[in-house]
């Protein structure tokens, strides 16, 4: 982020400051506009995980005993829960330790800006990147490998609660492992590990069939297995649910899950957040 930007989000004129949700709109249109300049992070962040759906999906295209589906149509909302992490938590959590080691959120905390208008911005860059991604992987799916979009009302609802609870819970815990990394170089490693491995506990990359007990448990206390359950939950049909660890999609576990990780996520935040590195004291 340069000094215009910084500029840009502070208000022309002191005499009549804008509130914090104006600000936030204008931040987040700053955002959104400087994400989509950097052309390689736009391919990165939309192609990686359409790319890791094709090749899992035509690698894997046999039915899955007993559940009415192929193993590529597993891999759908698997895909696109990991999308919605991917847009938001490893997004958030890479770009703020930047922006922190660069003294960008210095530099910001000095200008009359709200705080509040500096994450409003944040999700809508979220929320925009995120929805893109779940529409780009849905189209892929419906396309290619017969997944077929809800017809009920009730389905899209599900679907509604389910994405902006993740992605606020992801966005969240972005939020939160920003203020981990000690430097811009080390932010990449510290964010994508974690999330790689919940990847493969949430069942992400392998089938929750398939995955021990014990692995299970541990992907249960994070909210990607419970956002990859629910999305299976609204594209896959009933008899899909024989998969589960529980033979049920459990949509009220799933609203209470991920709820709890809004909240906890926030706490977090809060408590954790810096708007200065370390060495900076």
């Amino acid at each position: 982020m340069t000094t215009t930007a910084v500029r840009a989000a502070a208000p022309a004129s002191a005499g009549s400051l804008p509130g914090a949700w104006s600000l936030g709109l204008r931040r987040g249109a700053l955002e959104i506009r400087q994400f989509f300049r950097q052309r390689e992070q736009v391919v990165f962040t939309f192609a990686f995980p359409v790319v890791f759906l094709f090749l899992f999906a035509s690698i894997f295209r046999d039915d899955v005993r007993g559940a009415g589906i192929t193993s590529s149509q597993l891999y759908v909302p698997a895909m696109t829960a990991s999308g919605i992490m991917s847009t938001s938590f490893q997004s958030l959590g890479i770009s703020i330790a930047v922006e922190r080691d660069e003294r960008v959120l210095r530099r910001l905390r000095g200008t009359p800006m709200p705080p509040a208008a500096y994450f409003l911005g944040k999700i809508w860059l979220v929320l925009c990147t995120g929805v893109l991604e779940t529409a780009i992987l849905l189209a892929v799916g419906t396309g290619f490998y017969d997944v077929r979009l809800p017809s009920g009302p009730g389905r899209w609802l599900d679907f509604a609660w389910i994405f902006v609870l993740g992605l606020t819970a992801c966005a969240l815990l972005g939020i939160a492992i920003s203020s981990v990394p000690r430097s811009a170089k080390s932010a990449s490693s510290v964010v994508v590990l974690p999330f790689l491995l919940l990847q493969f506990v949430s069942g992400v990359y392998i089938s929750v069939n398939t995955l021990p007990g014990w692995m299970l448990d541990i992907g249960a206390l994070f909210p990607l297995k419970w956002l990859c359950q629910g999305l299976r939950g609204v594209f896959l049909p009933d008899s899909a649910k024989v998969l589960e660890q529980a033979h049920a999609w459990e949509f009220g576990r799933i609203a209470w899950v991920l709820g709890a990780w809004c909240a906890g996520g926030l706490v977090l935040c809060l408590l954790t957040f810096r708007w200065k590195n370390r060495r900076d004291g």
